[in-house]
């Protein structure tokens, strides 16, 4: 029978989750250390849980074996895992997490099928389709991330969190354009693409005269969803940890309205030192 894990053990697992994310999400990493101590792990798992799932297709040649991957946090968290979770430190610091902060099941195991886009070459048909993916999994990390952090007002900010996430997802896609590319990956919805004359194949060969037209859209469609969700919130000293890493954002997509050949040739992203800087001040003015 599996027993819990002892306070040596839970500190360790919080340690590896720590070095997950700054392996993997550098940006939430740093989220992680501004957020209060005791909330810390609950934090950490919830993103290194993220990235976990987020990483999967950088781990497999083959959609079947990602899948596989992606039935593993489904079976953890429907209490079927196979052998023991204290094998897996982020498994191990997820569960402590969902028992502790008394979080739903239902979205954690909502942005493990969402993850099933990821793995397959299937374009993103529509901007609403788009939307859908962004609420399942970086607005519902957000919402996830507030229940831990301030589980009173959690609830009255989920509108917040639904635009804050699909602004955050549109930048993290134009971050990652040259990457999809690569890849035959189509995140910038058809809908979208066939406006201006473009499809699928066209986003692939990189038609740069065209797709500058694109990313510049996408992007007004991003700083959109991002004033929409700074009208709507409503902030205190204990939620703002949930929105450092949406702090981000601004720049990015700003970036790429203004410049968006930049963000079809090279990742757009500040440097680490301004990130850092810009969460800390997000932190001290409770804005994001």
């Amino acid at each position: 029978m599996e027993t819990g894990p002892t306070a040596t053990e839970r500190q360790g697992n919080e340690a590896l989750c720590l070095a997950t994310l700054r392996e993997t999400d550098r940006d939430r990493y740093l989220a992680c250390l501004l957020t209060p101590s005791e909330q810390r792990a609950a934090v950490a798992a919830l993103y290194a849980f993220n990235a976990e799932l987020a990483r999967v297709r950088d781990l497999v040649r083959e959609p079947l074996p990602g899948e596989v991957r992606l039935q593993y946090w489904r079976d953890l968290l429907n209490g079927s895992a196979h052998g023991a979770t204290a094998a897996n430190p982020v498994a191990a610091e997820l569960l402590r997490a969902i028992g502790d902060h008394n979080l739903p099941l239902a979205p954690l195991l909502a942005m493990v099928d969402a993850r099933v886009f990821d793995l397959y070459d299937d374009p993103m048909e529509t901007l609403s389709m788009f939307e859908g993916y962004a609420g399942e999994t970086a607005s519902a990390l957000i919402q996830l991330t507030s229940l831990v952090v301030d589980p009173q007002l959690a609830s009255e900010n989920s509108e917040s969190a639904g635009h804050a996430g699909v602004a955050q997802a549109i930048a993290g896609s134009l971050l990652l354009l040259p990457i999809h590319q690569s890849r035959g990956q189509v995140y910038m919805p058809l809908d979208l693409l066939s406006a201006i004359g473009l499809d699928r194949q066209a986003f692939l060969d990189a038609d740069v005269p065209r797709l500058e037209g694109v990313v510049e859209a996408f992007a007004g469609i991003g700083l959109d969803h991002l004033r929409k969700a700074r009208a709507s919130a409503k902030l205190s000293r204990q939620l703002i940890p949930a929105y450092l890493p949406v702090s981000l954002v601004e720049p990015i997509l700003k970036g790429a309205a203004a410049e968006p050949l930049r963000f079809l040739r090279e990742d757009g992203r500040m440097a680490q030192w301004r990130r850092q800087l810009r969460m800390m001040m997000a932190l001290w003015r409770q804005r994001f």
